[in-house]
C-alpha cells in the first residue's frame, strides 16, 4: 500500500469509474455529478492510499448520495420538483437494441436495493460479495435483489438483459 496515489493513477480510476459512479449516485440523488466529483477530491486528500481503491470510491460515493438525498429533501416543494428533473438513465442506441426511455422508466420501477444490485454488477462490475458489504446485505440477499430486478425488467421490456460475467 503506497502513501498516496499518483494523479496518473487517481485519471486512469476517474476515466475508468467515473461514469458508472454516476449512474450508482443517480438512484440516491439529483447531483450525482457532483457527489463523484467531490468523492474523487476526497480521495485525492488522503494521506495513505485505501487498500481497494475502486471499493472506497463506491462507499464514498453511495454514503454521499444518500446524504445528498436527506439534504434535498428538506428543501421546499418547488426546489425539490425542479430537482427531480434528471438525466435518463441511459444512451438512446442507435440501433434500436433497447429503447432507452423504456429501459429508464422500467428501472425507476424498481425497488431501491434492485436498482442499486443491478448498477453496481453490471456496469460497476462489482462482485455480489463487493456490492453486499456496500450495501449492508448479504451476499446471497444481493444475489436474490439482482434477479429479482434482472427478471422485472425482462418482463417489463420485453427482451432479454445483458447478465455479467465476473464471478463473485
Amino acid at each position: 500500500m503506497s502513501s498516496i496515489l499518483s494523479p496518473e493513477a487517481v485519471t486512469h480510476l476517474w476515466a475508468k469509474h467515473s461514469p458508472v459512479l454516476v449512474l450508482y449516485a443517480r438512484q440516491w440523488c439529483h447531483v450525482p455529478e457532483d457527489v463523484v466529483q467531490e468523492a474523487f477530491l476526497l480521495l485525492t486528500r488522503q494521506a495513505i492510499a485505501p487498500q481497494n481503491p475502486v471499493g472506497w470510491l463506491y462507499q464514498v460515493v453511495r454514503n454521499s448520495a444518500i446524504n445528498a438525498a436527506r439534504s434535498g429533501r428538506r428543501r421546499s416543494r418547488r426546489e425539490t420538483i425542479a430537482a427531480s428533473k434528471s438525466d435518463p438513465w441511459f444512451e438512446p442506441s442507435l440501433d434500436e437494441r433497447l429503447d432507452a426511455a423504456a429501459a429508464t422508466e422500467a428501472m425507476t420501477q424498481l425497488p431501491l436495493a434492485q436498482r442499486e444490485a443491478i448498477v453496481a454488477r453490471l456496469w460497476g462490475g462489482l462482485s455480489f460479495d463487493e456490492i453486499a458489504r456496500l450495501s449492508g446485505s448479504s451476499a446471497a440477499t444481493v444475489h436474490r435483489r439482482y434477479w429479482r430486478g434482472i427478471a422485472a425488467l425482462r418482463e417489463r421490456l420485453d427482451k432479454s438483459c445483458p447478465t455479467a460475467t465476473r464471478q463473485t
